[in-house]
């Protein structure tokens, strides 16, 4: 999810490379006597150009659309993203 997003983001000129980390936490579960990952958290932060909000945001809108991580797991495990924007 992290190239992804990072591929996304360096198009637009937002460079990713040394700018871009991510903390990612899960859940385990029983489903039916068996342990498999529930949730999946992934917790973004980036630091990016001042004035680069917008074209940040439509970035994270979109970028799973395209994220073969996110699309092979999409159905079976809960996936939630959020993004803490550094400006400088």
């Amino acid at each position: 999810m992290v190239g992804t997003l990072g591929s996304a983001l360096d198009v637009r000129q937002i460079s990713s490379a040394e700018n871009l980390f991510a903390k990612v936490e899960g859940d385990i579960g029983d489903v039916n006597g068996v342990l498999q990952i529930t949730a999946i958290r992934v917790n973004f932060q980036l630091k990016a150009p001042r004035g680069s909000e917008e074209a940040v945001n439509r970035v994270l809108e979109s970028y799973a659309d395209f994220c073969p991580a996110y699309q092979s797991v999409r159905n079976c495990i809960e996936i939630s993203w959020e993004l803490e924007l550094i400006e400088e």
